[in-house]
């Protein structure tokens, strides 16, 4: 197996255990996976890893910390699939932001995913991140 398939399959484990309910050990894979694929790592495997591991943060600042590792990896990526991570990642960060009172950071990023929501395909997904985009837009006023 390749290295890069050999992440992929590390990070899906990981993905799997964190949907699975064991958020604990789901961190603690992704934390093994972190420090074996940086600095060095690929762009994707960097966004996708952290988009995941902010999902199993507890506290909201390390929330917001994943959130923007996941954001900087993906300015990093040069294919079309970076312009369709931008409107998912923008609306984490809103809620991360959101979260921790920050309230003109919330709008800010909103904003820059509602920009970034024409990336967005016309299925489940899409509209899934679109509602959201537009509840917390509702929500931040």
């Amino acid at each position: 197996m390749s290295g890069q398939d050999e992440f992929m399959s590390r990070i899906a484990e990981a993905i799997d255990r964190s949907q699975r309910g064991d958020r604990e050990v789901a961190r603690q894979l992704f934390a093994d996976i972190w420090k074996d694929l940086t600095p060095r790592g690929e762009p994707f495997h960097r966004c996708t890893l952290a988009h995941y591991m902010a999902d199993v943060q507890d506290d909201p600042h390390e929330e917001l910390l994943w959130d923007l590792r996941a954001l900087d990896a993906a300015e990093q990526l040069t294919e079309e699939r970076a312009r369709a991570f931008q409107p998912s990642l923008h609306l984490n960060l809103a809620e991360d932001y959101r979260k921790l009172g920050d309230l003109a950071r919330a709008k800010e990023h909103v904003a820059r995913a509602e920009a970034a929501a024409d990336a967005l395909d016309e299925d489940g997904y899409g509209r899934m991140i679109r509602a959201g985009i537009e509840r917390l837009a509702r929500q931040l006023g």
